[in-house]
Formats: structure tokens, C-alpha cells, sequence
């Protein structure tokens, strides 16, 4: 198979590395003359770079991000940078400012997109898929390998994900003057736009990006990289699941181990054995994924403070219960109570004994003390290893609690998403109710109505048909009869359907499936799981995780365990 190819030298990752380079986001095109920005009620023409930035706010008029304070100061401070002298004289005040002519331009032109004739969708079509060929693709040890993200991202405004402090600053077009290429040093070097030059050029095989550059809002690095149904990708893929479940032949000892820890005379070593037990338990994460330059109020396992934290003897009929209250990565609230044991309690008294709120909780502990030990328990391991392993078990186990051999397709579906929702709650991936979520439930439900309405009709005829067969006993009458339990039983499982739709849609809203089911769960155990019930694979996972999970789709049988 391919994923099994001869191996490299450790640390080579390909001998031959060929790409066209990035594909750049076209230049900015200037509004129409008929499309006015309004300041204190009056047209103001404004320049070109200026122009484009109010486009950008305009764009989102209709966004949740545009009412927030922080994001208004954030676009208003970085917009006037980049004025005009002339125009920082006038435009002082953003509450001043009229969009709205902008906005509905857009609005016009998207809905006119949309509107298009199926020949000029064609056209598009085939423009993209032109652009695809040419920038899309590399060759990499001989093999043409897709890219991921081949296109540089547009200049725009940064939204960030949670309450990020830094939403609405400008995002800066990137240049190629902005841009590391890296390639093989016998392939064709890739050339920059005219009138323009790369960065640098470099020839580094023990990477697998094709190009990078900085982004001017968190200062941290881009790339371009392989699609995920590379080769490589693949591979690393598989790898990460490997030591996950290498993981599950020592984590006994491991627990045994951090539980006696608990009572170690070393206070270093009681702060460390309760964070892992968090890392384990809760699946926090340790801590240490903080970017350069980030402002965020944001934390993780290791460095939680005093205030983070509250603990409750008893609450809610439960015994030493610590309620968790924190901005985790990306700043996404975690809030969680958990009933601990005795020990944890008692050690977490302690820790926070004589201490300010503002205090570290685990004030003898840093992340590389921890990821140290982790190394020491087993080759490899690091929090997110820990977070892997028991996403991956945790959905196992929910599937087989969870799936009734009994059920139909939607049912078994069902049951696949809530183990799925199960993991997702440990590994707190939430998101916000969607913005179209009321009316699409309203439009479910009327579905639901109408579908009750057509199984009464249904029965009535059922009943109907018995009837007259009761009374004629003649063949036709029979197949009538036939036709009618059949158009019955159709009607009654698209109902179920409906209503299974319904469930999983509102258990749903505020819980985020996908970043779980693509990063932290063995594709292997979803796999199996199709198989064995005979579901098909496409109903779990669409095209582009298909392609991206092709490994697991090759090597996994119905037995697979993780």
C-alpha cells in the first residue's frame, strides 16, 4: 500500500520537492462611483487603501462582530492608520460613519451571484478549476501530490475565535516580498508575480511546507501545506494514532502512578500528579500553546490560577466538587463542575492555601517540568497525546453503549453522533448557537406536520383498501392492499427520519462535531463502526475527509480495535 512505501532517513521527509509557488488573492477593485461612504451625513470620496478597509467593515454590517466595543475600536484605531492625512482630519468618529450604501452593494452583487444562469455558474467553475490545476498541485518524490491552502489569505478584518482582544484589527494583504519558498534545489523555482520577488528561497527537506510568511496580527507563521490526503500527511496522521494507542498499554500504570504521587513529600510532585490528573480526566490541555505576542487572557492545565477555581466540600448532592471557570485556547470559556477524589481535593486546598486570587495554582509547576515526565512515562507522550487517546476510547465505548443492531440507518446515525457528542463535551468544543438556527428548526418542523399529516392519510387508505378486500376477496383488491402497507411503511420511516433529524439538531446547536471528529478521533474506530452495521462510510464522513482519512478507509476491518 502506499502508506506503507519504503521509509527516509530520520528526518527527511522527501527527496524532491516541485510548486508553482502561492496563488495571490486578486488586487483590490475600486466601488462604482454610485456607491457612496457617508461621514456625518455627507458623501466623503475616499482613497483607494482607505476605501478598501471600509469595505471590509461594511462586508459584516449584519455580523454579531461589528455591535462589539472591541472589535469597533480595533477596526476604527487600524483604519486611520492607514488614511490619508486629509482624511484622519475629518473622519474622527466611527459612530459618524455611513456603510450602509456599501453594504447593500455587496449584499446586491452576492445575491446576484447566487442568481446567475447555470452556463455563467459553468464559467466560474471552470476559471477555479483552472487555477486549481495550475497552483494546486506538486510533485513531490515523483508522486503529484494535492495541496492544502494553495492560495495566500485575503486582507480583511480578524475575527478570532471566543472574546479575542484582538478582533477587527487589519488583516494585511500578503505580497510575495512577504513570502519563504521552499522547494528542492533541482526543481524549477517557482517565479514571483512581475515586478515582484520572494522573501527568500530555501531548499529544506526535513519540512513538508511549500511556503510561509508571517501574519501581521499574531505574528505567527502561515504555511502552505500538503491537502491531507497526501501521502505524508496520511502518514503523520496514522503516526499520531499509533502512539495514542500505544498510550493504552501503559495508561494503568501511569494513573497508579500519578495516584500515589498525591501523597509524595515533594510538593512539585503533587502539583504535577493533580495536573495530570486533570489532563487526563477533564482533557485539558497543559498550557504551553500560547502564540508570540498574544494578549489573551488565556490558559491552560499548568498555568491556572487560584481564581480559576472554586472548590464545594459538597454541591448538587456530590462530594468535593471544584468548579472550573476559564478562558481556555482561543479564548473559549471552560466551565465545568467535576466531582474529584478525596485526595485531589485535599491537595488542591493546600495548593491554594495562603494565596492571592491572581496566584498560580500550581505555583511549582511549568509546563516543560510536566511535558518532561510525560517523556519519562513513555516515548512520545505529550497532553495532546493524553487528549487523543481518551477522545478515541471515549467514543468507542459510547459506540458500543450506544448502537442498537435494531435500528435503521438514521437511528444507528443517531447513536453515532451522540457518542461523538460525548467527546466533543470532554474536549469542550463548543460553538454559539448558529445565527439560522430557529428558522431552519421551524422549517423541520413543519416538515414533521406535513409527513404526520401524509402517514394519517396513509392509514386511512390502508384501512380503506383492507376493507374493500374484505368484501371482494378478489386479487386486484389484495395488491391494493400491498400497495398501500408499502406506501405506509415508507411514510412512517421518512417520519422517523424527520424526527431523528430534529433530535440530533437541537442536542447539536452548541456543541462543535467536526474539530473533534477530525483531529482527536482514531479514524480507524468510525470505520469499523460502518462495516460492522453496514453504514454507508459517506454518511459519517463527506468527500474531502474521505480523501483525507483514505489510510484509515484502506486498512481498517470491522473488528478493528483501538
Amino acid at each position: 500500500s502506499r502508506w506503507e512505501e519504503e521509509k527516509k532517513e530520520d528526518g527527511v521527509k522527501w527527496m524532491q520537492l516541485e510548486h508553482r509557488g502561492p496563488y495571490f488573492v486578486p488586487l483590490y477593485e475600486p466601488l462604482p462611483e454610485d456607491v457612496q461612504f457617508y461621514y456625518d451625513g455627507k458623501p466623503l470620496k475616499l482613497s483607494l487603501a482607505t476605501e478598501e478597509i471600509a469595505t471590509f467593515y461594511a462586508k459584516m454590517l449584519d455580523h454579531e462582530y461589528t455591535t462589539k466595543e472591541i472589535f469597533q475600536n480595533n477596526f476604527f484605531h487600524d483604519w486611520r492608520k492607514e488614511m490619508t492625512l486629509e482624511e484622519q482630519e475629518i473622519i474622527k468618529d466611527l459612530d459618524k460613519c455611513d456603510f450602509s450604501e456599501i453594504h447593500k452593494y455587496f449584499v446586491d452583487k452576492n445575491e446576484a451571484r447566487k442568481a446567475l444562469p447555470k452556463e455563467e455558474k459553468q464559467k466560474l467553475k471552470e476559471e477555479a478549476d483552472k487555477i486549481q490545476e495550475e497552483y494546486g498541485y506538486c510533485i513531490l518524490d515523483g508522486h503529484r501530490e494535492k495541496i492544502g491552502n494553495f492560495k495566500t489569505e485575503p486582507p480583511g478584518l480578524f475575527r478570532g475565535r471566543g472574546e479575542h482582544p484582538k478582533m477587527g484589527m487589519l488583516k494585511k494583504r500578503i505580497m510575495p516580498e512577504d513570502v519563504v519558498i521552499n522547494c528542492s534545489r533541482d526543481s524549477k523555482i517557482p517565479e514571483p508575480p512581475e515586478g515582484h520577488r520572494w522573501k527568500e528561497v530555501r531548499f529544506d527537506n526535513t519540512v513538508t511546507w511549500l511556503a510561509s510568511w508571517t501574519e501581521n496580527i499574531q505574528n505567527t507563521l502561515k504555511y502552505i501545506m500538503l491537502n491531507p490526503s497526501s501521502k505524508l500527511k496520511g502518514e503523520k496522521d496514522w503516526q499520531k494514532y499509533e502512539v495514542a494507542r500505544r498510550l493504552k498499554g501503559v495508561v494503568h500504570k501511569i494513573r497508579a502512578q500519578y495516584r500515589a504521587d498525591w501523597k509524595s513529600k515533594e510538593l512539585k510532585k503533587r502539583q504535577r500528579a493533580v495536573a495530570l490528573y486533570f489532563i487526563d480526566k477533564l482533557a485539558l490541555r497543559a498550557g504551553n500553546e500560547k502564540e508570540e505576542g498574544e494578549t489573551a487572557d488565556t490558559v491552560g492545565c499548568c498555568s491556572l490560577r487560584v481564581e480559576h477555581i472554586r472548590l464545594h466540600p459538597q454541591l448538587d448532592g456530590q462530594e468535593h466538587v471544584v468548579e472550573f471557570d476559564f478562558l481556555g485556547k482561543d479564548s473559549i470559556r471552560y466551565y465545568n463542575k467535576v466531582s474529584v477524589e478525596k485526595p485531589v481535593f485535599r491537595n488542591l486546598r493546600l495548593f491554594m492555601r495562603n494565596k492571592d486570587p491572581s496566584d498560580d495554582l500550581f505555583d511549582q509547576l511549568t509546563t516543560t517540568f510536566l511535558n518532561k515526565h510525560l517523556q519519562h512515562l513513555m516515548d512520545g507522550l505529550t497532553a495532546k497525546v493524553f487528549r487523543t487517546y481518551n477522545a478515541s476510547i471515549t467514543l468507542q465505548e459510547q459506540l458500543k453503549a450506544l448502537t442498537n443492531p435494531e435500528d435503521n440507518i438514521a437511528g444507528k446515525l443517531l447513536s453515532y453522533n451522540r457518542a461523538n457528542r460525548a467527546v466533543a463535551v470532554l474536549c469542550n468544543h463548543q460553538r454559539s448557537t448558529p445565527k439560522t438556527f430557529a428558522k431552519s428548526m421551524q422549517i423541520l418542523q413543519e416538515k414533521i406536520e406535513a409527513k404526520k399529516k401524509q402517514v394519517e392519510e396513509a392509514q386511512d387508505e390502508l384501512k380503506k383498501a383492507e376493507e374493500e378486500f374484505e368484501d371482494t376477496k378478489d386479487a386486484k383488491a389484495e395488491a391494493n392492499v400491498e400497495k398501500k402497507k408499502k406506501l405506509l411503511q415508507r411514510l412512517e420511516e421518512q417520519l422517523a427520519r424527520l424526527n431523528v433529524q430534529a433530535t440530533d439538531k437541537e442536542e447539536n446547536k452548541q456543541i462543535a462535531l467536526g474539530t473533534s471528529k477530525l483531529n482527536y478521533l482514531d479514524p480507524r474506530i468510525s470505520v469499523a463502526w460502518c462495516k460492522k452495521f453496514g453504514i454507508p462510510i459517506e454518511r459519517i464522513y463527506n468527500k474531502t475527509q474521505r480523501e483525507k482519512f483514505a489510510w484509515a478507509i484502506d486498512m481498517a476491518g470491522e473488528d478493528f480495535e483501538f
